[in-house]
């Protein structure tokens, strides 16, 4: 079963996942600080290229199976064109609203 979007409890965490379903890239950006990072699967990544090339360009989307550590942390099927669908887990730091880094992996 899976959480809709619009009932996470983290705002930042929501736009997070609401922008990615919607395919839209400045959303998305909007809800990260200007210095923020990431991870896959423990090694850091480029940001600005990871996020083309496994979320926009290949139509990612996220479906929230559950939430934690305040919704600070998610298990999710990720589904995007070129891997199709995989538990992913998601963990994200939030400071003033934003999100600085987060930090996902094959769950």
């Amino acid at each position: 079963m899976t959480i809709a979007p619009a009932k996470l409890t983290d705002p930042a965490v929501r736009a997070f996942v609401t922008a990615i379903n919607a395919g839209d890239r400045d959303a998305f950006l909007s809800v990260l600080t200007e210095d923020a990072t990431m991870s896959d699967d423990g090694s850091d990544r480029d940001l600005q290229q990871w996020i083309d090339r496994e979320i926009f360009d290949p139509n990612g989307r996220i479906d929230v199976q559950t939430e934690s550590s305040g919704g600070h942390a998610l298990v999710a099927n990720f589904t995007n064109e070129t891997w199709g669908e995989m538990r992913t887990s998601w963990r994200f730091t939030v400071e003033h609203g934003r999100i600085s880094r987060f930090e996902t992996g094959q769950a």
